[in-house]
């Protein structure tokens, strides 16, 4: 069995390094995880970023700002409730192009070999189920789009379509 978690980061990226801006969570059940990094340098974001992504945070007072060590804390703490660290269930992500989302998600942990054995070394992509399924219609993104939260939440209704198509392709 997998308990499956739909997630977007937004971050910043020069074509070394990928610095964790925020990261959102939405399980299967609803549930939701959302944090921004105190640690990421704004002024190495380009433009497109600054203007979609760093103008949509909230305010620096707000609870969600956290170190990256609390938000790693914070973040496993939230993946293994339901299931605890000795389930027979497994944790399955999914992103939508997800590959950088797994990048900068295993960065929490200083890279992929430092990642808790409870958590899967890939992300499942949205996007490649898309295309497998014969890309049916999809849900609109949300006007906050390019807010990890936001964008999370889009990606568990885009699972809920893609799964039907999936399932019907099956029977």
């Amino acid at each position: 069995m997998a308990y499956r978690y739909f997630y977007d980061c937004e971050f910043i990226e020069d074509g070394v390094t990928i610095d964790l801006v925020s990261i959102g969570v939405v399980d299967e059940y609803g549930r939701e995880f959302y944090a921004v990094s105190t640690e990421f340098d704004p002024d190495k974001a380009i433009p497109w970023v600054r203007k979609n992504v760093l103008d949509k945070l909230p305010s620096p007072g707000d609870s969600s700002w956290r170190s990256r060590e609390t938000i790693r804390k914070d973040l496993y703490d939230f993946l293994m409730e339901p299931i605890g660290p000795k389930s027979q269930e497994r944790v399955e992500l999914w992103a939508w192009y997800g590959a950088y989302d797994h990048v900068v998600l295993a960065q929490l942990w200083g890279g992929m070999p430092a990642l808790p054995r409870t958590l899967p070394r890939m992300t499942k992509d949205l996007k490649q189920r898309w295309d497998d399924v014969g890309r049916p219609a999809l849900p609109k993104p949300p006007r906050d789009h390019h807010s990890a939260l936001a964008d999370a939440r889009h990606n568990l209704e885009r699972w809920h379509v893609l799964q039907e198509q999936w399932q019907a392709r099956m029977r």
